[in-house]
Parts: C-alpha cells; sequence; structure tokens
C-alpha cells in the first residue's frame, strides 16, 4: 500500500488533483465492494486513527509556515475561522433542510462538518502555487485556526440531548480557543528554549524531540479542555520559526510523518465508505456542494475580509480555495459514533461532497490565479540555512543554501558585513569547495559554510537572510532579515 501509494503521489503532481483523492481511492478498491474485498465498518477506530493523524498533519503544516507571511495575515485568518465558519455553517445547513429534506440536526451536522478546510489539501496545493504571501498566509492559518470551532459545533450538534444555545456555544468556543492558544506558544517556547540551549549526541534526535514536542502541545491543550488541534499548530509554528538546530531534517521527517500519516488516514476512510450506498445520496451531495462552493464560501469570505480591504482578486481566489479533504471525512464519523439518527446519510453526503468538488476546485486552483494575475514568482528568494551547534566551540556552523532569483548573487564576500564573530569559511561552487576571499563574488546555487560564536549567531542569519532578499544595501535601503 505505501508503495502504491508513492507512486500515487507521482501521478497526482502531474495531474494536479490532491493526492487525497487516490488514496481514497485505494481504500475503496481494497473494500468490500473492491478488488481486495477487505470489510471494516468501525467508525470509532477511524476517528481515533484520523485525530491521530491529523495531529500530526498540523504539526508538519505548522514546522513549514513562515511566521512572516502569515503574521499579517493573522487577524483576517481568525476572523475567517471564527465568523466565516458561522456564516458558511448556516447557509450549507439551511440549504440541507430546504433543498434536500434532512431534519434541522443532519442539516447544522453537515453544515458545521464541511465548513471546516483540510489542513493537509490545503498545504500541499499551495505551496505548489506562486501566490501572495498575504493569500497563502491567510489560507494556511485559516486550515490550522478553523478545526478547533468546527470540532466543537459537531460534537454539540451529535449529543443526542438537546443542543445548547448559541450563547453557550460561543462561550464554549471562546474558552478553548484560548486555552489552545496559551498552551500552544508556551509548550512550543519552552520546547524551542530547550532544544537550542541542549546539544543533542546524535542530529537523528532532535527531528524526534521536535515531533514530541509537538503531539505533547495537542495532549495538553486537550487535557485542559482546549482546543488541542489549534495547540499542536501553533507549538509548531513557534518550533518552525526558532532556528533550531537541523531545521531542514526536522521538516523533512516532519513531512515523511505527514504523508505516512495522509496514507494511512485516506485509506482506512476509503475502506469505512459503502460504494453502493452513495449513489442515493451522490445528488444530495451535488447540491449542498453547490451552494457551499458557490454562495456560503463567497459570502463567508466577502463578510469576513472586506473589513480588513482585501483586494476583490484575492477574496475570489480565497473563496475558491477552500479546500475540504479528509477532515471532513473524519468529523463526519463523530455523529456515528455517538448514534445520531441518519449519521450514515450524513457521512455518505460528506464523503461525495468532498470528492466531487476536490476534483472540480484542485485542478482549477493554478488557472483560476492566473486568469486572476495573482502571483508571486518574481520575488527574490529566501536563502536555506541550517544550524548545527558546536558544542565545545560555544558556536553554531551554519550552511547557507543561495537559490535563483536570490539577490545575493552578485555580491562579494566583504559586502556581507557579517558581525564580528562570524566569517564565511568555505564555498562549494559546481562540486568543488575552496575557502574564499574577501572579494569572492557569490552566485546561484553556491553553497557556503558560515561559523558564528554563538552570540552572534541570530545576527549572521538575521543578516545573510537581508542580502538574500535586498542585496549588498540591505538595512540601508531598510530590508531587515
Amino acid at each position: 500500500m505505501l508503495l502504491v501509494a508513492v507512486v500515487a503521489v507521482r501521478l497526482s503532481s502531474r495531474s494536479g488533483l490532491p493526492s487525497l483523492l487516490l488514496y481514497l481511492g485505494i481504500g475503496i478498491a481494497m473494500g468490500q465492494d473492491g478488488i481486495g474485498n477487505v470489510a471494516f465498518d468501525n467508525a470509532e477506530l477511524t476517528q481515533v486513527i484520523g485525530y491521530g493523524a491529523l495531529v500530526v498533519i498540523l504539526a508538519e503544516g505548522g514546522l513549514g509556515t513562515k511566521w512572516k507571511e502569515i503574521r499579517p495575515a493573522l487577524p483576517a485568518a481568525t476572523v475567517l475561522a471564527t465568523l466565516g465558519v458561522a456564516v458558511s455553517v448556516g447557509i450549507t445547513a439551511a440549504a440541507a433542510h430546504y433543498l434536500v429534506g434532512l431534519e434541522w440536526r443532519q442539516a447544522l451536522l453537515i453544515g458545521a462538518v464541511v465548513s471546516s478546510t483540510d489542513a493537509a489539501a490545503v498545504f500541499s496545493v499551495l505551496r505548489k502555487v506562486p501566490l501572495p504571501s498575504r493569500v497563502t498566509g491567510t489560507l494556511e492559518a485559516e486550515s490550522g485556526f478553523n478545526d478547533a470551532p468546527v470540532v466543537i459545533l459537531v460534537v454539540a450538534f451529535s449529543t443526542t440531548g438537546p443542543v445548547d444555545s448559541w450563547y453557550v456555544l460561543i462561550g464554549t468556543i471562546a474558552l478553548e480557543l484560548a486555552i489552545g492558544t496559551g498552551i500552544g506558544l508556551a509548550v512550543g517556547l519552552l520546547g524551542a528554549y530547550g532544544l537550542r540551549r541542549v546539544a543533542l549526541p546524535a542530529s537523528g534526535l532532535y527531528p524526534i524531540a521536535v515531533m514530541a514536542i509537538a503531539v505533547t502541545a495537542y495532549a495538553a491543550g486537550a487535557l485542559a479542555h482546549g482546543s488541542g488541534f489549534l495547540a499542536v499548530y501553533l507549538a509548531s509554528m513557534v518550533l518552525g520559526n526558532a532556528k533550531l538546530p537541523h531545521q531542514p531534517a526536522n521538516r523533512g521527517f516532519a513531512e515523511g510523518l505527514g504523508w505516512i500519516a495522509q496514507i494511512g488516514m485516506f485509506v482506512l476512510l476509503g475502506l469505512l465508505v459503502t460504494p453502493h450506498e452513495l449513489l442515493r445520496d451522490f445528488w444530495p451531495a451535488v447540491a449542498i456542494g453547490l451552494v457551499l462552493t458557490a454562495v456560503a464560501r463567497p459570502v463567508s469570505v466577502l463578510l469576513s475580509l472586506t473589513p480588513f480591504r482585501i483586494p476583490w482578486q484575492e477574496q475570489a481566489l480565497m473563496s475558491w480555495a477552500g479546500l475540504r479533504g479528509a477532515v471532513p471525512i473524519i468529523l463526519a464519523t463523530i455523529p456515528m459514533v455517538s448514534g445520531i439518527e441518519g449519521s450514515r446519510k450524513v457521512f455518505n453526503i460528506v464523503f461525495v461532497l468532498v470528492v466531487v468538488y476536490t476534483l472540480v476546485q484542485g485542478p482549477t486552483l493554478p488557472w483560476l490565479a492566473k486568469a486572476l494575475r495573482l502571483g508571486d514568482g518574481e520575488g527574490a528568494k529566501d536563502l536555506g540555512v541550517e544550524s548545527a551547534p558546536l558544542e565545545r566551540l560555544r558556536g553554531h556552523l551554519l550552511s547557507v543554501s543561495i537559490p535563483e532569483r536570490s539577490r545575493m548573487h552578485g555580491v562579494e564576500v566583504a559586502e556581507l558585513r557579517l558581525p564580528p564573530g562570524a566569517a564565511v569559511t568555505l564555498v562549494v561552487r559546481d562540486g568543488a569547495s575552496f575557502v574564499p576571499s574577501p572579494t569572492t563574488v557569490l552566485r546561484r546555487g553556491d553553497e557556503l559554510l558560515v561559523v558564528a560564536t554563538d552570540p552572534v549567531r541570530d545576527a549572521a542569519e538575521q543578516r545573510l537572510r537581508a542580502v538574500g532578499r535586498g542585496g549588498k544595501l540591505a538595512g540601508w535601503l531598510g530590508t531587515g532579515g
């Protein structure tokens, strides 16, 4: 299964389809209506494994989120993940009730379940499309934030008794978000502080420690009756931007775990579904999905983002980029586990909706971005910097990669103006290495080894990144690191 799934990633990258569809297809093919003939109907196990996989996926997404891109988008993303979710739930639930004829509890469940954008789908698709940082930052932050209120709503609507008042739900959501935010930031900051000051005996231990800290954030948030999903995302984002030792290795390890989590989660969801039951719920799912995509999502984006004066082109793209994936399908198992009447129908509708509209939205997103003239492919690319601690020397060895379109191209070593205590000790160019002189001109594709003492390590990296963005005049022209 893993080998087939890896090949499927290659196929999805060429076709533009999110890989989740191929993974779901593998699960369906192995299921009771497929060639595998595996009978599986354990919704509770699927929910538990899905939650665990989602923790890993959110951790991987947080580690890869750049604070400089997401910081300006935080207010807009927060409103979109709260007010936007409420608007989307209301419109979608009304469509499910009046157009399809579902009773209000089932309609509210569907509205809540499909109002959450999927972190795995958003991260995997957006990072292949060169978009303005405000767009990607808003969408990535929204996908990390909106799981928390949606989970609370789905659990509330899945209770067998009467649903709590809206005031109680709003208060519960606000409290859980506050607890999750506090714990996530605290765990992330403490974890980063510890990892930067403890030299582990093997580089392979750092990625394990980073993922363990991220999972600890989820556990602490959940035990404190807060949002564990928000806690793990924020803690991972802090760790990903904390300039930890062996940061590329940390992200690579998390990315590998994220792929395994996606594969296992989607295949299991494919096993859980019964294909012959989907036919009778196909058209209701299409109708509800059409309202969600064409009405609920655009209205929620319009109401949430207009106060921030975001241009209509960016709002249009963010309306279309509200990708659904495994998260809505996993959340649809909550009413099944709770024994809510009609929960199987809710699950089938959500499953069909996710598959159909992912097929429509995923491949067309790059085309829409081009049609709206939204792209960010001409800007200077940031440097790749990896740090390894030199414990006995109380220093750090920075490995710097100069990418294409970096403005460090053509800069002499002396023009880097590194702080005292930092120096470029080696340059690797075209497979050959040499010790540079102060007049050595740096080129695209060069690999630099920079040694910096502990007190100036951060200042050295900040200066390198500033030159990468602003060239030799960075600092004088206001380009920061």
